[in-house]
C-alpha cells in the first residue's frame, strides 16, 4: 500500500502539482545558460593593452660626443656624432662649459647631466670627456674613454699636457677617428688604434713621416677620383 503512494507522489512532483511536499528547485539550464552568457561577455571583452618597455632598442651608435679641455674649460678638441644634440657651436660650447663646472673639482668618474652620462678623466691641465644617453652603458663609455687617453699617452710620450697635445694634434684626430667612427665604437684597444695610425712604438712618437703620409694618401684617392670624373665628363661630352 505504501509504495502505491509513493508512486503517486511522485507522478504528481513530475506532473507540477501543488503538493505541499513538493521542493522549489532552480532549473539547472538556466544557471548553465547564465554562465555560459557571463563566458562570452569576459572572452568578448578587449583585452587589456600590454605595458610598454621602457628600456629603448640597442643601438650602435654608442657616443654621442666627444671632448678634450684645458684647466680652464677652453676647448681643445671636440667630435660631436649626434648632431641633433648640440646643432649649433654656442650650444655645444654651453654645454662643454657646463659639464666642466660640474666635473673639474669632483673626484668622480662619472657625471649625469641634461639626460646624458658622462666619464671623464684628468691629467695635469687636460680634461678628457666622453658622452653618451642617459641609458648608457657606463662601463662601454669607459673602456672608450680609457683608450683615448692611453694612446694619446703613448702618442705624446706620457707627457699628457695641453702644450704637447698641441703639438701633435695631427695625431690626436687620427686616434679619435680610429676609436669611434659617426658614434660607433670601432676600436678599444689602445696598441691597435696605434698600429692603425702608424704609430712606431720603438721610436716612442708618433712619426711626422707617417702623419705625412696618411695625409698624402687621402689627398691622392681624392685626386683619383676627381680625374676619373673629368675624364668621364670629357668622353660624354665628346660622344
Amino acid at each position: 500500500m505504501h509504495h502505491g503512494r509513493e508512486r503517486v507522489s511522485e507522478e504528481g512532483a513530475r506532473r507540477g502539482g501543488g503538493g505541499g511536499g513538493e521542493e522549489a528547485r532552480v532549473p539547472e539550464p538556466e544557471v548553465n545558460s547564465q554562465l555560459s552568457t557571463s563566458t562570452q561577455r569576459a572572452a568578448a571583452a578587449p583585452s587589456a593593452p600590454a605595458m610598454d618597455s621602457t628600456s629603448p632598442e640597442p643601438s650602435l651608435y654608442t657616443v654621442k660626443a666627444l671632448f678634450i679641455l684645458d684647466n680652464d674649460g677652453n676647448r681643445l678638441l671636440s667630435k660631436y656624432y649626434d648632431l641633433e644634440l648640440y646643432p649649433s657651436m654656442k650650444e655645444q660650447k654651453n654645454f662643454e662649459k657646463n659639464v666642466f663646472n660640474k666635473t673639474h673639482k669632483a673626484d668622480n668618474e662619472i657625471a649625469f647631466l641634461e639626460g646624458l652620462t658622462i666619464v671623464y678623466k684628468s691629467s695635469i691641465d687636460l680634461f678628457f670627456f666622453v658622452v653618451g644617453s642617459a641609458q648608457e652603458n657606463e662601463l662601454m663609455l669607459m673602456s672608450v674613454l680609457n683608450c683615448l687617453f692611453d694612446s694619446i699617452s703613448q702618442i705624446l710620450r706620457k707627457n699628457v699636457e695641453r702644450r704637447c697635445l698641441l703639438d701633435n694634434m695631427d695625431g690626436v684626430f687620427l686616434v679619435v677617428d680610429e676609436i669611434i667612427d659617426g658614434g660607433v665604437i670601432l676600436e678599444c684597444d689602445p696598441q691597435q688604434v696605434l698600429q692603425k695610425v702608424n704609430y712606431r712604438a720603438d721610436e716612442g712618437s708618433l712619426s711626422e713621416q707617417s702623419v705625412t703620409q696618411h695625409i698624402t694618401e687621402k689627398l691622392a684617392l681624392t685626386s683619383n677620383v676627381l680625374q676619373s670624373a673629368k675624364e668621364q665628363i670629357k668622353w660624354s661630352i665628346l660622344k
